[in-house]
C-alpha cells in the first residue's frame, strides 16, 4: 500500500495517549501509523495501548499481525536485557566498585513502567571513573571489545568523552556502553558523578545498583536535552512520562526530591525543558509550582524558551518523510549544532566538527560525535 502524504507525528502522540482513537482508524492512515511508529521506535508502546485499551483483538487482521509481532520483539528484548545483565554480573563478580544500570536496562531490571512496550539498544551502565580501567579490563576478559576506531576516534572518546568507546561481545555481538558520568567532562554543567554514585539504590537480588528515583528523571531528561540527533526523542520523553507517572504515584515528596537533585546536579534546565514538554506534548500532569520553581532556577529566557520552543516542538516528532518538512529539517540540524555546543567548548567543538565535515565529505569514515 502506498503511504498517504500528509501525516502529522502528532497523530502518533494522540493514538498513544488514547489509544481508543484507533478502533475506527481506515487501514490507510494505519499504514501511516505504523511506519511512523516504527520509525520512532515506539511500535512497541503501540501495541501495548491497544492491548490494554482492549481493542488489540478487534484490529484489522493485517495491523493486528503488525502490533502482535512488535509484543513478540519488546518481550524477545526484554528477556534479552536480562540475560545480557546475568552475563555482565558475572564479568564483574570480582570488582568491589559500584555498578550503576542506566537507561532501558535500569527500567527494565527494576520493573518499571517506561520498560513496558519499550524497544531496548545497548546495555548503558555506570562506574566510577577511578574504576573505569578495570571495568573496561573485566568487560575484555568476558568477551566485549572496542576495536576499529580509528586514534582520533579514541581519543575523542577518551579525553573528552562521558563515556568510552561502545564495547561489542565478540560472540553475541550485543553492545555495552561504559560510562564514568552522563555528561562530558568538557559539557556545561557536567555534573559530580560522585553525587550521582552515592545516591544510587541497590537493585534487590543483583550485582547492580540504580540511579535514584530523582537522578534517573535527570540523567533521561538530560539525556534527551542535551543530545545532538533525536532518533529516539519522542520514546525518550514517553520514557520521562512513564517514570514522572509512577515515581510521582510512589512518594508523595517525590516532585520536593527532584527540584533538591537538580539543584544539586546543576541539571535545573534540561529538567525543566524535559517537564515542559512532557505537558506540552504529552499531557503529563506536573503541579505547575514545580514547572515555575525549575523556571526560575534554570532561567532560560524568554527569547531563548521561544527559540527552544520552536525548534523542540518539531524536532521532537518522529523524523518520518510522511512528516519532514523544511522546518522539520531545520530543527533538526539546529539540534545538532546546539547538542555539540552544550558538550564543547567553542574551540574543541569548531575544531571537532571541521574534522566531521571533512572525514565525511572526504572518507565518510568517522564514526565520533
Amino acid at each position: 500500500m502506498k503511504p498517504d502524504g500528509n501525516f502529522s507525528g502528532l497523530e502518533l502522540v494522540a493514538s498513544l495517549r488514547h489509544p481508543e482513537c484507533l478502533r475506527d482508524l481506515p487501514l490507510r492512515r494505519w499504514d501511516n501509523l505504523l511506519r511512523v511508529a516504527r520509525r520512532a521506535n515506539l511500535i512497541g508502546r503501540l501495541a501495548l495501548a491497544a492491548r490494554q485499551a482492549g481493542l488489540l483483538d478487534d484490529l484489522p487482521a493485517p495491523v493486528r499481525t503488525h502490533l502482535q509481532s512488535a509484543e513478540v520483539l519488546t518481550t524477545h528484548q526484554r528477556a534479552a536485557i536480562g540475560w545480557e545483565t546475568g552475563h555482565l554480573a558475572k564479568a564483574f563478580a570480582a570488582e568491589e566498585c559500584p555498578i550503576v544500570l542506566l537507561k532501558g536496562a535500569a527500567y527494565a531490571s527494576a520493573g518499571l513502567a517506561a520498560a513496558n512496550g519499550r524497544l531496548f539498544g545497548d546495555v548503558d551502565i555506570l562506574v566510577p571513573r577511578a574504576d573505569l580501567n578495570r571495568a573496561e579490563a573485566a568487560l575484555m576478559l568476558h568477551g566485549w571489545g572496542s576495536g576499529g576506531n580509528d586514534p582520533y576516534d579514541e581519543r575523542y572518546y577518551r579525553q573528552w568523552m562521558h563515556e568510552i568507546p561502545p564495547m561489542m561481545h565478540r560472540g553475541r555481538g550485543t553492545l555495552v556502553d561504559l560510562h564514568h558520568n552522563i555528561l562530558p567532562p568538557t559539557a556545561r554543567r557536567s555534573p559530580d558523578a560522585a553525587a550521582l554514585l552515592a545516591a544510587s539504590q541497590p537493585l534487590p537480588g543483583t550485582r547492580f545498583r540504580i540511579l535514584c528515583p530523582a537522578d534517573m528523571v535527570i540523567h533521561s531528561a538530560t539525556h534527551l536535552f542535551y543530545e545532538s540527533e533525536l532518533q529516539n526523542g519522542l520514546r525518550d520523553l514517553f520514557d520521562l512520562d512513564a517514570l514522572l507517572g509512577e515515581f510521582a504515584a510512589a512518594n508523595a515528596d517525590f516532585w520536593e526530591q527532584l527540584l533538591a537533585r537538580a539543584s544539586v546536579l546543576g541539571l535545573a534546565l534540561p529538567l525543566y525543558l524535559a517537564c515542559r514538554f512532557c505537558q506540552r506534548l504529552l499531557g503529563t500532569a506536573i503541579p505547575p509550582q514545580v514547572l515555575a520553581a525549575l523556571e526560575q532556577s534554570a532561567n532560560p529566557g524568554s527569547g531563548s524558551l521561544r527559540i527552544l520552543d520552536a525548534i523542540y516542538s518539531h524536532a521532537l516528532l518522529p523524523e518520518h518523510p510522511l512528516n519532514h518538512d523544511a522546518a522539520t529539517a531545520l530543527a533538526h540540524f539546529a539540534i545538532y549544532l546546539r547538542g555539540h555546543a552544550l558538550r564543547m567548548p567553542p574551540g574543541l567543538l569548531l575544531a571537532h566538527l571541521s574534522r566531521k565535515l571533512f572525514m565525511r565529505l572526504f572518507r565518510n569514515t568517522s564514526r565520533s560525535g
